[in-house]
């Protein structure tokens, strides 16, 4: 989510009222209060019911990952992420630190999202949508789809997940769990330090790169 304001106008159509809106993209997508006739009505904006609106703009931050599906599917219990979990076996050696960095001052707070491309072999840190870190994944077999996890809760049993349905998944699957994705230990419990409930992680095909070949997935971008 990248803005929120109560009373908003829409710059793209005609100052149209955007009440409680919660903005996912800079070019004109956005949740918001509004008329919800049971049918596609809006120029692309997610439009929601007024009081709901009003209540879902209380308890969300600037910073947090939205996902939208067209499934039905509830979040499903789930392991954590590979990328999370110690691994053993893993050599030093096998994931290289090479273009490695951690800056977790650069936003001290906020939500924490962490997104993992396969095509680039790579995760990305960001908190309250500000990147505090990046670094090389290594990859044990093929990820042909893409996974979400959103962590539900902290206790002294452990980390407690859930897996996020996403449209067109067969039930129980989980695309993230066909391989096995390794962080430099060091990395790994350095992120592990930072993840708190409400923390979500993407693992994906695409690249985050622009200028490649194949679907871009924007994740920073500034504002028009």
């Amino acid at each position: 989510m990248l803005q929120k304001h109560v009373e908003h106008k829409s710059n793209l159509y005609q100052n149209a009222p955007m009440p409680y809106m919660q903005r996912l993209t800079w070019d004109g997508i956005a949740m918001h209060a509004g008329n919800v006739p049971g049918y596609p009505a809006s120029h692309g904006c997610i439009r929601l019911p007024m009081e709901f609106a009003k209540l879902l703009f209380g308890v969300t931050r600037v910073g947090l990952t939205v996902v939208i599906t067209d499934d039905e599917q509830l979040p499903q219990v789930a392991p954590p992420p590979t990328v999370l979990r110690q691994n053993p076996n893993l050599k030093a050696s096998a994931v290289s630190a090479e273009g490695t960095f951690w800056q977790p001052e650069r936003a001290p707070s906020g939500p924490v999202s962490i997104v993992v491309s396969t095509a680039d072999k790579r995760l990305l840190v960001l908190r309250n949508g500000v990147e505090i870190g990046s670094a090389p994944v290594a990859i044990n077999g093929e990820v042909d789809g893409t996974s979400v996890f959103l962590l539900r809760a902290i206790d002294p049993a452990g980390f407690h997940w859930l897996r996020v349905p996403l449209e067109g998944e067969a039930a129980g699957a989980n695309a993230e769990e066909h391989a096995q994705l390794s962080l430099a230990e060091d990395f790994r419990r350095s992120l592990a330090s930072i993840v708190t409930p409400g923390t979500t992680v993407l693992v994906t095909p695409d690249t985050l790169r622009s200028g490649n070949a194949g679907q871009q997935m924007t994740v920073i971008s500034g504002e028009n």
